[in-house]
């Protein structure tokens, strides 16, 4: 009976759906499922949760929860993380801190200025993760959904010897995106995807073994289509591939969508998909959820039913095919670069196909990207190894470094004008920064 631990399990809808999946496996029906978090109110209704599950599956699972992450993790198969270091409160200060020396970020948790500080906020917590797994259950499976997924991944696979990889939904979730606008049931789509987190692309994109690609660029012809992702779109049309991850993720990787109101207006402000828009209404969603997240967990609770369905995230996969019956799983998943992707950073964290098997994860060779997808990848990859490098040996002068070159930051300010800002980012996160002297 394998026992799976959930890190982290607080995060209600996340954890809920995961659980579903991986209980659906008749080889994974059995398992122990142990909840670990450290707010009493969240872990409760968790627990609650997925027994609710169990019974209305028929499962012969067993559901433990508990605050201590040493119990959590004895004796595990497989580790599922999804925590938050810091909080909103925090986060905020990653967001309106460079938005006062005029660089406008929207979301803030993938790299960046406010992506390389939550990492420095994480990445001691990770590591003491991985000493535990390493002391408890050296052989399990560890699942990473915490962002920021690149930095974390390259912290710990650099550090630790144990089985991790991150995963994301951004590929599959733009692989529907794109069949839906070409009128294309899904099972008919292949793909090729690779890069780094967040910005992997769709190197090759087929339809019942056809180039579908032509089909894509007709389709955003249509207003509603463009409209749908215009930053994503535009980048589509300027350098030939479709990149993972929402257009309100993607106008911060860049320098060419939020160094100026203008672009601002015209690029991150109308779009029907993820809108790329203003940080001030992800902060007032933040801040709702903080209020109303016990009366719309009740709310399921209540409800007499609830759909047992798989849903698409790859966790439960990966877990049967390492610790269930075996079945190869090919997916997306984040692991260093050795002789993957031949023309980004040797040892940089990167986003490639990944088999899964009883003898755990087999990444695979892509090659070398596109020379026009190459050069993006390279500057943020590189800005992550300096931001990591920093992190692990707390030498600030690194992460002043990773973010002068940052392409939104670097494209609004100065050198002079990147290290007053930094420095204030280090004043405001001082408490979570031990590594830091």
């Amino acid at each position: 009976m394998p026992k799976i631990a959930f890190i982290g399990a607080g995060s209600f809808e996340f954890t809920r759906a995961l659980v579903r999946d991986i209980l659906s496996f008749p080889a994974l029906a059995d398992s122990t499922i142990a909840l670990m978090d450290i707010d009493d109110a969240r872990l409760s209704f968790i627990k609650t949760a997925i027994d609710k599950i169990a019974t209305m599956g028929d499962y012969s699972a067993k559901v433990v929860a508990t605050k201590d992450r040493v119990e959590a993790r004895k004796g595990v198969d497989g580790v599922v993380c999804t925590i938050l270091v810091g909080g909103v409160q925090v986060w905020r200060t990653d967001i309106e801190i460079p938005k006062k020396y005029g660089v406008n970020i929207n979301v803030g948790d993938t790299r960046g200025p406010a992506g390389i500080f939550r990492a420095l906020r994480t990445i001691p917590v990770m590591l003491d993760i991985c000493k535990d797994i390493e002391c408890y259950c050296p052989e399990a499976i560890f699942l990473n959904y915490t962002n920021p997924m690149g930095m974390l991944c390259r912290a710990m696979q650099s550090q630790s010897k144990i089985k991790v990889t991150g995963l994301c939904h951004s590929v599959q979730g733009t692989a529907e995106m794109l069949a839906r606008w070409i009128g294309a049931p899904v099972e008919e789509i292949t793909y090729l995807c690779a890069g780094i987190n967040h910005q992997a692309w769709f190197l090759e994109f087929k339809r019942n073994g056809k180039d579908a690609y032509p089909l894509i660029r007709e389709a955003i012809k249509r207003p509603e289509i463009y409209n749908e992702e215009q930053v994503r779109n535009e980048m589509f049309l300027h350098l030939g591939y479709y990149v993972t991850e929402s257009s309100g993720h993607n106008s911060e990787y860049n320098p060419w969508f939020r160094k100026r109101a203008d672009l601002i207006e015209k690029y991150c402000t109308h779009g029907t998909g993820w809108n790329p828009g203003e940080y001030a209404f992800i902060l007032k969603e933040y801040l709702r959820r903080e209020n109303t997240w016990r009366s719309e967990i009740k709310e399921w609770l209540e409800k007499p039913s609830t759909d047992l369905k798989r849903g698409k995230e790859y966790a439960a996969n990966i877990f049967n095919a390492t610790i269930g019956d075996g079945s190869l799983y090919e997916f997306n998943g984040n692991v260093r670069n050795f002789g993957l992707i031949d023309n980004l950073p040797e040892g940089c964290c990167v986003e490639v196909p990944v088999v899964a098997s009883k003898g755990g994860f087999n990444p695979i060779h892509v090659g070398p990207l596109p020379p026009q997808l190459a050069i993006l990848n390279d500057i943020n990859a590189r800005c992550e190894e300096l931001a990591v490098e920093g992190a692990i040996t707390g030498d600030p002068r690194m992460i002043f470094q990773a973010i002068y070159f940052d392409p939104l930051t670097s494209a609004v300010l100065s050198l002079a004008e990147i290290k007053k800002m930094v420095k204030e980012m280090f004043k405001a996160n001082r408490n979570w920064l031990p590594q830091f002297k």
